[in-house]
């Protein structure tokens, strides 16, 4: 009798990548921070503003969510995980830049600062000249002026293109703030710019190539000097 193909489910194959990167794999980094990065460092970016932070913001989380995959328990999907571990980073450094943040009902849990480890590269990357024509830098810096709170709950909805309830679930809002804030950051950004650009949202802040494979390369030579 041939054997039949049993079909691996999306959560069966989640934990099999789990169970690999808490042994280190370096492909199981490789793969859980390719799929990964770009949500992450939008969300970073959209915190603090600048993508050499963003990229530290990120690299730092990642970091402590690799040595921390034990503590792990499954309760969200490894994204949401990364994801909240991540912006509560961006979040604690944007209160020890400018000691307080005008935002509710978002906790930031601070730990020691590990040493940020950056690989200089003199390779051009195509996906961010790509982004930065005019139309996208007008828009980033129109997304970049909206006020912090309008800004993450944007990116996350338009961008990240996140439904309502997981950005009330990951920025711990309820869902009619999550649809208040937003209606506001459009607002804000004008009718007639989101009529033009709307559709190039899913474009801007790139993380993808070169930068995401040095992504993958840092985090993983960060963990085993870490051992």
């Amino acid at each position: 009798m041939p054997t039949k193909h049993v079909k691996t489910t999306p959560l069966a194959a989640e934990e099999e990548l789990l169970i690999r990167a808490r042994r280190r794999e370096e492909a199981a980094v490789r793969a859980i921070i390719r799929a990964n990065n770009r949500r992450l460092f939008r969300l970073a970016r959209s915190i603090v503003k600048d993508d050499g932070e963003a990229e530290d913001v990120v690299q730092e989380g990642y970091f402590r969510a690799f040595t921390r995959l034990g503590q792990f328990r499954g309760e969200s999907s490894l994204s949401t995980w990364l994801t909240r571990i991540v912006i509560n980073e961006a979040l604690g450094r944007l209160r020890r830049r400018r000691k307080t943040v005008d935002w509710e009902s978002v906790e930031t849990k601070q730990g020691g600062e590990a040493q940020i480890i950056r690989f200089p590269s003199s390779q051009p990357d195509p996906e961010r000249t790509m982004a930065q024509h005019q139309i996208h830098q007008i828009l980033e810096r129109a997304i970049d002026a909206l006020p912090e709170p309008f800004r993450v709950v944007l990116v996350a909805r338009l961008v990240e293109e996140m439904s309502i309830e997981e950005t009330a679930d990951l920025l711990d809002l309820r869902p009619e703030t999550v649809k208040t804030r937003l209606h506001r950051a459009r607002l804000l950004l004008r009718d007639d710019l989101e009529r033009q650009v709307g559709p190039m949202l899913t474009d801007v802040f790139p993380f993808d190539g070169a930068r995401c494979e040095r992504m993958a390369d840092v985090v993983i030579a960060r963990l085993s000097l870490a051992g």
